[in-house]
């Protein structure tokens, strides 16, 4: 029978470590074998969320996800067990799943009462950022998979976070590679009016100063686009996004900052001038995506739809990502400890495999894990960053996002 990559990461521990007990002087029992004749360990994971209101999406095309990451943590699990049972470490995962009008730091609270310390936290910065500056949460290990805000790297960062979800500048710094790779230097950037969407525009420019590309025009939109779900919906967006984009500067692409989803999905093919339509519609960059087939993929998102009966989300795999580096770095040092948890992942000794084509490693200066940024069109892969001539004295991820000299974070 065929074994899973993990079961043969697996099956190499075992024999290492029976190799380890052979050539051991006499009465002296290696670590890890004395760990698999002593009691089993244990490592519960706080997965931690808390719900909010649905908001349809503009296409029904797409479907309405109301789990998203906490199966990519149960996933994460999955694989944590399949090597544990060989090392005799016991992964448990508490979903603790907040109601809207529920008390998220009192849950919190609750979990720490409890002894655990491994936190998978599915939640917005503000809500982040209050757990962890609980006193009770200061030896505590939070991964933080969901908030991409770049102040949680720079003057918002907290030793006991360590951040799976790329940020916003490396998504961003992503995107503008690749354009100024297909030598698409002059930007025409439209955004939204809301916190986030004027967060992603930020980080388009501060990319486009980064890799010395011009943002020819910055337009916002106003008002509210029609629906395209009534009869002549169709109509309305046909005439309104050709005259909302008209009159703008000579441009190669059109570079949509809509993180709400109020509006961007109905500029491509509608705008005034013919040009493609990048950043949060459009080609988008992101940590995973579904038309990801590369280094294994494939294999990552039949095992998730056989176990979610749906696509994988990006949240599912930044929370799935958090879970196995907590079991990485477990199963290389044999304790569930927080503190040596994270001197593991920051170390030099630490790499996750995780489908894109390299090991990952976590930044000693901010807590963020390097990671390739896809870039996805709704049905393939258009390309991956760091693009081919990108160069960084130590890693080329290393020019996505805040590198060191760059960071403004303090708990280093």
């Amino acid at each position: 029978m065929r074994l899973t990559w993990l079961s043969r990461i697996a099956a190499r521990l075992a024999a290492a470590a029976a190799l380890a007990a052979a050539a051991a002087p006499a009465g002296h029992v290696p670590a890890a074998l004395a760990q698999s004749e002593a009691a089993a360990l244990e490592v519960p994971i706080v997965y931690v969320t808390k719900r909010e209101p649905q908001r349809l999406p503009l296409s029904l095309v797409e479907p309405i996800v109301e789990d998203s990451g906490v199966v990519g943590a149960r996933m994460g699990v999955r694989d944590n067990k399949t090597t544990g049972k060989f090392l005799k470490h016991e992964y448990e995962l508490i979903e603790a799943v907040v109601p809207e009008d529920g008390d998220l730091v009192a849950a919190v609270k609750e979990q720490l009462a409890a002894g655990r310390r491994l936190f998978i936290a599915d939640l917005h910065a503000e809500q982040l950022l209050a757990i962890a500056d609980l006193p009770e949460a200061a030896d505590a290990l939070i991964f933080n998979v969901r908030a991409p805000d770049n102040a949680l790297r720079n003057e918002q960062c907290r030793s006991n976070v360590m951040h799976v979800m790329p940020s916003r500048a490396m998504k961003a710094d992503g995107l503008a590679q690749y354009l100024v790779w297909k030598k698409w230097r002059h930007w025409f950037l439209v955004h939204g009016l809301g916190d986030n969407d004027l967060a992603f525009a930020d980080a388009v420019q501060q990319s486009a100063k980064k890799f010395g590309a011009k943002i020819v025009e910055s337009r916002p939109f106003k008002g509210e686009a029609p629906s395209a779900r009534t009869d002549s919906g169709h109509v309305q967006i046909q005439k309104q996004m050709p005259v909302f984009t008209q009159g703008a500067p000579d441009h190669d692409v059109l570079v949509v900052a809509d993180e709400s989803d109020a509006f961007g999905e109905y500029l491509p093919y509608r705008t005034w001038d013919p040009r493609p339509v990048v950043g949060t519609q459009g080609l988008i960059p992101a940590a995973w995506h579904r038309s990801h087939e590369q280094w294994g993929a494939t294999q990552m998102h039949r095992r998730f739809e056989k176990l979610a009966g749906r696509w994988m989300t990006e949240r599912d795999y930044t929370a799935w990502a958090a879970v196995r580096s907590i079991g990485e770095a477990v199963s290389r040092i044999g304790t569930a400890d927080p503190a040596a948890i994270k001197a593991h992942l920051l170390g030099p000794d630490f790499k996750l495999a995780a489908f894109k084509g390299q090991g990952l490693t976590y930044r000693t200066w901010n807590r963020q894990l390097r990671q390739p940024i896809l870039l996805a069109a709704p049905r393939s892969l258009v390309s991956v960053s760091p693009q081919a001539g990108f160069l960084h004295q130590r890693s080329t991820l290393d020019t996505l996002g805040f590198d060191e000299p760059d960071s403004k974070c303090e708990q280093r």
